[in-house]
């Protein structure tokens, strides 16, 4: 069985309370003045009410109960009712207006991923992608994410593609939100990495829950994101309180030596860098914090000393050596040995890819 949908829905017009009130004095055969008398109210005020330019107070509505016999909990819900409809009609009008906004956020990506639902006319999808990021209006989207802490240090990309940039973000804040974790402790943070470092041999299956458990023990919750469209970013981090730390990664690139140097180069953030900022790693090195959370991750996967041995290498046979010696994924040595040495297609099939599940 299926649940039935439900539209969000505001008629163009609302009815005032007053309209049945004016029916409920015909069948009376009690005029305007005559109510007043009777309710101890002025004509004036009973000639607003009927207008809908005054609305039916608590107080008028046990008025109007002893005088027309008509319960006043139901002239109150008419008013509040009637006072929605008002509201509901406004905001109509004004996020026709924000409709614009709408053609810059990636909805259909959204709408695919589950977060927001198929099928919604303009309005409707305005109003779910508003709440997708937690905001009542599209001033409030402005004011959240283009302010000097968001615009920190984020990509060039964030400046002209805001919309894909702030959404991935925010699925990466959604996921977050939901791992529970212990109030964030360095020192557990920094044990929790070495034995995250020893994972990197394992496959996703087994790494991706140890990683994610250990990291929230520490304070820190890692999500996983599909990168979107035309967002070259490798990862991002972002305090959700100064107690909770996010970690936001992606597959760009596929590879295990990016998908690991990346984890780890969003830890240097963590241990290193300002609560207040939003990182992005988006691979360019015009930023000090970047550079060093670059050095940070190289030096974490694979101490630097053994650079030249590296560059030296002609064999699988002594890459998987010291990556037996290291206890890290043979792949990651094999990306370091690229690096180093720019052939690109060396050790090729040592690197492991990772892919989404479906």
């Amino acid at each position: 069985m299926k649940a039935k949908r439900k539209f969000w829905f505001i008629p163009d017009y609302a009815v005032p309370p007053g309209k049945t009130l004016q029916e409920v004095m015909t069948s009376l055969g009690m005029s305007q003045k005559e109510m007043a008398l009777r309710t101890g109210l002025t004509v004036q005020t009973i000639n607003r009410i009927l207008k809908g330019d005054q609305p039916i107070t608590y107080e008028t509505a046990n008025r109007l109960e002893l005088v027309t016999g008509v319960p006043a909990r139901y002239w109150n819900n008419l008013e509040l009712q009637y006072q929605e409809q008002l509201v509901g009609m406004a905001e109509q009008k004004r996020m026709e207006s924000d409709l614009d906004w709408l053609k810059t956020i990636p909805t259909k990506e959204l709408t695919e991923r589950g977060y927001i639902e198929p099928g919604k006319e303009d309005v409707e999808l305005l109003r779910e992608t508003l709440a997708f990021y937690g905001v009542s209006n599209v001033q409030a989207w402005h004011d959240i994410w283009d302010t000097p802490p968001i615009a920190a240090r984020r990509s060039p990309c964030f400046e002209s593609q805001p919309g894909p940039a702030s959404s991935w973000i925010r699925q990466g804040e959604s996921q977050a939100k939901k791992i529970e974790c212990r109030p964030y402790n360095k020192d557990n943070f920094h044990r929790a990495l070495q034995m995250i470092r020893n994972l990197t041999r394992e496959n996703p299956e087994v790494f991706e829950p140890k990683m994610k458990s250990l990291c929230a023990e520490a304070g820190v919750a890692v999500s996983l994101v599909p990168e979107m469209k035309s967002m070259p970013w490798n990862g991002a981090t972002k305090w959700l309180s100064p107690q909770k730390a996010m970690i936001l990664l992606c597959l760009r690139g596929k590879r295990e030596d990016i998908f690991w140097f990346s984890f780890f180069h969003e830890v240097g953030h963590v241990l290193h860098d300002s609560k207040k900022d939003l990182l992005i790693n988006d691979g360019s090195s015009d930023d000090p914090r970047e550079e060093r959370a670059n050095r940070f991750a190289a030096e974490y996967l694979i101490p630097s000393r053994y650079d030249n041995e590296i560059r030296i290498y002609y064999s699988k046979e002594e890459i998987i050596r010291l990556a037996d010696k290291l206890n890290i994924s043979p792949g990651i040595v094999a990306g370091r040995y690229q690096f180093l040495t720019k052939k690109w297609n060396f050790f090729q099939d040592l690197i492991r890819t990772f892919e989404w599940k479906t």
